[in-house]
């Protein structure tokens, strides 16, 4: 088996944490921290309006709603708050981190995921309570949604990697952490 072979999950015809598959997604993610960052500083009123320019009043009604600001921080700010976790988490950790750093993947999964979903529902809601649209906001759940699949993937591949650990006699927690001797008892 060659080393790259090597670091290619059991029954994949690929690595998912490859450069090739990681680096869109960290761009993406840096792409929606500056989009979630612009939007934020107007909902932190540091800049006095937004561009918008395809819904009229759209950005400004929707920035400003009340589910924006359902929480003490600004829906914007907590999104480009994930962004930059899902861009730092991928990364950390090289083209063997699904079996070497299950524990960054398995984190990395976590903050793509939830963010997509979020990010649905925030569209979801814009014409629907609020009868508005925001081009920025729909931009970023595109970004999100973009981001899932790769990053699923190689969340898939670390979890069916930690299966076979469970089966194995290595210590599920120690792989988990990344522990070399622990991680060779499974290769």
């Amino acid at each position: 088996m060659t080393d790259k072979n090597h670091l290619i999950p059991p029954g994949w015809d690929y690595n998912p944490a490859s450069w090739s598959e990681r680096i869109p997604i960290v761009v993406l993610a840096m792409i929606g921290f500056f989009i979630a960052g612009y939007l934020s500083l107007y909902q932190f009123e540091v800049i006095d309006s937004v561009w918008e320019p395809f819904f009229g009043d759209g950005s400004v009604t929707i920035l400003n709603s009340k589910v924006s600001h359902v929480l003490p921080i600004p829906d914007a700010a907590l999104g480009a708050f994930g962004y930059l976790v899902d861009a730092v988490t991928g990364i950390i950790g090289g083209t063997g981190r699904w079996k070497k750093m299950p524990w960054i993947v398995i984190v990395f999964g976590l903050a793509v995921g939830p963010l997509g979903f979020v990010s649905v529902m925030l569209v979801v809601f814009q014409p629907v309570l609020f009868s508005a649209w925001c081009t920025l906001c729909l931009a970023s759940a595109v970004i999100s949604i973009a981001m899932i699949g790769p990053a699923m993937d190689e969340m898939l591949a670390s979890l069916q990697f930690m299966k076979k650990v469970h089966k194995s006699e290595a210590s599920t927690w120690k792989v988990f952490w990344g522990s070399s001797s622990e991680i060779k008892k499974v290769e």
